[in-house]
């Protein structure tokens, strides 16, 4: 069953496309070359490598300050929450998801609906943090994006009818999907739809899966928890990893490690990466050992789901350290090589052909889980700072409690950060709070719940929790900061027009200088941004889109934090800005 909804006047206009500008498609090749061509956004990242860097300059640090808005349109509805989306643009339609599982088709000119589908959602969904979807993808003549119930549907990109649907999994035993789905290609099975699955706080089993883009069907599944079997062409593959090897007892079926970000592609190497959640349960005194493959980065080959090389970035974790921010390539001095800002503070380099450790640094302050890394990038544990056991308590039900820095939701969460090759910095979403955290006794249970733990977020500075960093791969160094009030918790866009575009929670789209942190324009949308900009070029001009409303994990989850925004104003919006002809022209 679905809703869809289209007026009168947008199927009339939906009909028009139809046999005009939409009857091309989107090809591999497409979303392969998504980075250097600039009258679309037909991938999550601005390019499967997720750089999120646009090659135009027509707007640049010498002119941004007179863009203005062109149109905005409401995502209507009582029910809003946060829109974390990322717009796609194919021949003057722009695609986005919204809040409880929801997508439109937008004429980019005039900002009118073409079409509004509403997944009809069953009681009794089970998503960890918040309602949100981060955006679809865009494959030929579909539009395919994940439910809240742990669907994929595939829409009609024409007139957003359901061309098919399948089930991840059981959403009653805490599973959901709320990220963009991944476009690669395979030489096997054609065009291949990369997914992962969300619910790591529920004891679930995380696992990265590719589907053949035309009709969903599965090609192959690979568990993320060692001890478990991969799937290939409908059989058993490979296991990942040894069983026990790092798992105590039976802990492994129940071992978290969700892919809940969903991942990148990097057509050099032909590797999917993938960052994988937090262990379950967060006692990690009831499973010592790194608990493989949680808490890391893995680089997965697309053609059989196999994996190539990972990267564990906080092994036996006990601070819900959730391990799965975006991978993204690029190139240092020669090296073909990634980069990732993990939930635990630091930032990491890696080769990206074998997963060799090349460097990593702190990059939020006052960090005090950990001493610092060692030679191979493994972290120098602080033993005072790791929660205390419960069996350890005179009750047995509290084990010790701990301030730790960062907080579990991290130095850096959701929200992708953008690489510009033109300055060569990495520009990083970041937040600066910590947490009291404690181990409590805790028996799994399906659909229940697994934590083990109780926790208090606080910040940590009086004039700030939010920061946007520019940061240097090649050097650790910290090249400028932008401070904010309120956490922060949208996407980065860099441009070659020497842009950073970013959203605030109190609602304002900025755009900075890439080289100093100057801020040069800003625009208050009305409710707070945790979306992710794109920007691409409609009739010679430049045009920059955001969808604003407020939400997140922030409000739910923030203790102390949660109070310094609890009166951010919600809403569903989509800005899209340029600027005017008369300087456009020039």
């Amino acid at each position: 069953m679905r809703k869809w909804v289209i007026s009168a006047s947008a199927l009339a206009l939906s009909v028009a496309l139809s046999q005009t500008s939409m009857a091309a498609g989107v090809s591999v090749d497409d979303i392969v070359n998504d980075a250097k061509t600039t009258e679309d956004v037909v991938s999550n990242g601005l390019g499967p490598q997720g750089q999120r860097y646009s090659p135009l300059d027509k707007v640049n640090t010498g002119n941004v300050d007179k863009i203005v808005p062109i149109w905005a349109m409401s995502l209507g509805g009582e029910k809003m929450r946060g829109q974390e989306t990322q717009p796609l643009v194919k021949d003057g339609v722009m695609y986005i998801t919204g809040s409880y599982s929801r997508a439109y088709a937008i004429d980019t000119k005039t900002g009118q609906e073409i079409w509004q589908y509403d997944a009809r959602l069953p009681e009794g969904i089970l998503p960890c943090c918040d309602v949100i979807n981060r955006g679809a993808a865009l494959i030929g003549d579909k539009v395919i994006f994940g439910t809240l119930d742990a669907k994929l549907v595939a829409l009609d990109a024409k007139t957003g009818k359901v061309v098919w649907k399948k089930k991840i999994d059981d959403y009653k035993k805490g599973y959901s999907y709320t990220a963009a789905p991944l476009i690669v290609p395979s030489k096997a099975h054609g065009p291949l739809l990369v997914t992962g699955v969300s619910g790591g706080e529920f004891g679930i089993i995380g696992r990265v899966e590719a589907r053949k883009a035309d009709d969903g069907e599965l090609v192959w599944s690979r568990p993320t928890i060692e001890g478990h079997m991969g799937m290939l062409n409908g059989k058993e593959s490979t296991m990942t990893g040894e069983k026990n090897a790092t798992w105590p007892g039976d802990l492994w079926k129940t071992g978290g490690a969700a892919t809940w970000l969903g991942g990148t592609y990097d057509p050099d190497t032909k590797l999917i990466f993938m960052g994988t959640g937090n262990p379950a349960p967060w006692n990690s005194h009831m499973r010592p050992g790194d608990n493989k493959w949680s808490c890391s980065r893995l680089a997965i080959d697309p053609e059989t789901g196999d994996i190539k090389w990972g990267f564990q970035t906080t092994p036996n974790d006990g601070w819900d350290y959730d391990g799965v921010n975006e991978v993204v390539s690029f190139d240092l001095g020669g090296t073909k090589a990634v980069a990732t800002a993990d939930r635990n503070g630091f930032f990491y380099v890696l080769n990206r052909e074998n997963g060799k450790f090349i460097r990593g640094f702190p990059f939020v302050e006052n960090i005090t889980w950990a001493k610092g890394l060692d030679k191979n990038g493994r972290p120098i544990y602080d033993p005072a700072n790791r929660p205390g056991n419960p069996a350890d308590a005179k009750d047995g039900k509290k084990g010790s409690s701990v301030f730790a820095i960062p907080s579990f939701l991290g130095g850096k969460n959701w929200m992708p950060m953008a690489y510009s090759p033109q300055t060569k910095l990495f520009y990083v979403p970041a937040n600066e709070w910590g947490m009291d955290l404690w181990n409590e006794p805790v028996t799994y249970k399906a659909g229940a719940a697994y934590l083990g733990a109780g926790f208090t977020i606080k910040p940590i500075f009086d004039d700030h929790i939010g920061v946007l960093k520019a940061v240097d791969p090649a050097t650790g160094k910290i090249v400028w900061t932008m401070k904010n009030n309120a956490p922060l918790w949208g996407g980065v866009l860099t441009t070659a027009g020497g842009l950073v575009f970013t959203g605030t929670p109190e609602g304002f789209l900025k755009a900075l200088d890439a080289k100093t942190g100057k801020v040069l324009w800003q625009f208050n949308t009305g409710s707070g941004i945790v979306g992710s900009p794109i920007t691409w070029e409609e009739d010679g001009e430049q045009l920059i889109t955001v969808v604003s409303g407020w939400g997140g994990a922030v409000p739910l989850w923030g203790g102390e934090v949660a109070k310094t925004v609890a009166n951010l104003n919600q809403g569903g919006m989509v800005w899209t800005f340029k600027l005017p002809k008369s300087l456009a022209s020039k």
